[in-house]
């Protein structure tokens, strides 16, 4: 099973020639998480960060940019988790338009708790939401 959703490249995204700048990338590939945990997991970024002091950082990138972003594409983004640790798990995140691939990332993230600034074990009920997504 996968997580999907779709991403509007907008002028905001692109550099001068209308190409999506890399780093937009990367905010979209956040924004991709968030909507993840907000509509799959049930848990909502702004609750978790400032209220239960747990967040998702990323600790690891692997990208393959393999065609052009273009300003106006709607991106599919297809997001399927490879692995499930004690803190940690790998993503594998796909956009495409028209079904030709734009960028393969391939993510780890780590449950944080923030205020002593390092791994915790998932809570239960979320890594069995992210295993549904293997």
């Amino acid at each position: 099973m996968s997580f999907c959703t779709t991403r509007r490249v907008e002028f905001s995204h692109c550099d001068p020639a209308g190409i999506v700048f890399y780093p937009r990338y990367f905010e979209m590939l956040n924004s991709v998480v968030e909507e993840l945990f907000s509509r799959h997991v049930g848990k909502d970024f702004a609750q978790m960060h400032l209220v239960e002091g747990y967040g998702v950082p990323t600790v690891h990138l692997d990208v393959d940019f393999t065609r052009p972003g273009r300003l106006g594409d709607e991106l599919n983004f297809e997001l399927t988790v490879q692995r499930v640790g004690r803190s940690s798990a790998d993503l594998r995140v796909s956009a495409a338009t028209d079904g030709a691939e734009r960028l393969v990332i391939k993510q780890t993230i780590v449950w944080m708790e923030l205020s002593a600034g390092k791994s915790a074990p998932w809570p239960t009920d979320v890594a069995a939401k992210l295993k549904e997504l293997i």
